[in-house]
């Protein structure tokens, strides 16, 4: 194994890239046929390449575990007596702002829903549990949106617990990044679904960034937990680069919160993406994302251009 991933008595398994696309046999994906800028987010490249060496031993490692999660719900049936609807397996995928967790979301989301048992798979952000920046103007903490005690967490752990206990309709608010604001008037409404991604970059946190006599937090809800990871250079680089790349397409809608910036000149536009970088972004990764990252089952660490360079493990 490649001396740079070999971390003593971890609880993690270490690959590199090479080592892990050459796992076992993998499941066939027609993937050839899948159209991939429906799945990659803004300035977040994704190749056919990426696909098959990381994503499907991922898929292939996943479907070990649900299949391990339905025997179990199946023998638990038989000792009491008792047939029913399996339970949804929750898969969390956490990171930091501008790392790619959206493409792994919907990479993972389509991917999980070509395996053969053919398991309907949904997919839910937390940003539509994130208060109203009218809640956040009154609580004085709209410069902090995204850290944990933006969110209405206890409307987020009611939804999870409906989700694990058997509900068969579930409605998610919908968050509106033109806007830049929760939409009162939408739902997202879910079907009792086989298996549901739930996206975010607080996820695996078990802090609110106050005092809490909470016991219950939103990663206790999931089966299997993902860490988007990538160095601060690089996560810095990404977020400056689709700041860019925002100004030239969402931010000239006259309806988007930011179009006041689609007019700003190259050097001013940076001046302030890095402003709101070093005084939110980042300080929500130091303080809050980045250390929830060994909580996860399974870790993606990403190189340039947003190519995953190894991948951890944790182990059972």
């Amino acid at each position: 194994m490649n001396k740079a991933y070999e971390v003593t008595y971890s609880p993690f398994r270490a690959f590199t890239r090479e080592e892990w696309r050459k796992l076992e046999d993998h499941p066939m994906f027609p993937i050839s046929d899948i159209d991939l800028t429906k799945l990659q987010a803004l300035n977040e490249p994704l190749t056919l390449n990426e696909v098959e060496e990381i994503y499907i031993p991922m898929i292939r490692l996943l479907q070990i575990h649900l299949t391990h999660y339905r025997n179990l719900h199946n023998e638990r049936d038989q000792f009491f007596d008792n047939t029913s609807k399996p339970i949804p397996y929750i898969i969390g995928i956490a990171g930091s702002v501008a790392a790619g967790k959206s493409t792994t979301a919907r990479v993972l989301q389509k991917l999980l829903s070509m395996t053969p048992e053919k398991p309907t798979v949904e997919l839910i952000t937390t940003d539509g549990f994130l208060y109203s920046n009218v809640e956040l103007e009154r609580r004085g903490i709209l410069n902090k949106k995204g850290f944990p005690e933006s969110y209405d967490a206890k409307r987020l752990l009611s939804f999870l617990a409906s989700v694990k206990s058997g509900r068969d309709t579930l409605e998610v608010p919908v968050y509106s990044h033109l806007y830049y604001d929760v939409i009162k008037e939408e739902i997202q409404t879910i079907e009792r679904p086989d298996i549901l991604i739930v996206e975010g970059i607080n996820v695996l946190q078990v802090t609110t960034g106050k005092k809490t006599r909470r016991s219950v937090f939103v990663s206790d809800f999931f089966d299997f937990s993902i860490y988007v990871d990538a160095s601060e250079r690089d996560l810095r680089e990404w977020y400056l680069e689709r700041f860019k790349k925002l100004q030239q397409t969402a931010f000239l809608d006259p309806g988007s919160y930011f179009h006041k910036y689609a007019s700003y000149p190259e050097k001013k536009l940076l001046k302030f993406a890095n402003k709101v970088w070093d005084e939110i972004n980042l300080l929500n990764l130091e303080q809050n994302i980045l250390p929830t990252r060994f909580r996860a089952d399974l870790i993606l660490e990403k190189g340039e251009c947003h190519f995953v360079r190894g991948v951890r493990i944790r182990k059972i």
